[in-house]
């Protein structure tokens, strides 16, 4: 079951955004397997993330190295909003 997973992140700034991904990068993590988009965009009060994956397992063992990615950049894990995926139009 593909899922739309969004990220609100108060807080986080496009210098942490751009280190995580780098970090991401570092560890062979910046395309992981499974992830089909990944959309990001500031907000007034900090990040927002929108990813669809092609399964919640997905998404669980891709977590396993952001949270610690995350952390070590001082941005607090958002919890994530999953939601089943109805439709997609690229």
């Amino acid at each position: 079951m593909t899922v739309t997973v969004i990220f609100s992140v108060p807080g986080m700034t496009a210098a942490q955004y751009d280190h995580v991904m780098a970090d991401l990068d570092k560890a062979g993590a910046s395309a992981p397997a499974g992830r089909l988009y990944h959309n990001a965009a500031a907000k007034p009060d900090g990040w927002l993330v929108v990813d669809v994956w092609e399964s919640p397992a997905y998404l669980d063992a891709f977590a396993q190295t952001l949270m610690p990615v995350l952390a070590q950049n001082g941005v607090t894990p958002p919890q994530p909003q999953v939601y089943p995926t109805h439709n997609i139009v690229a």
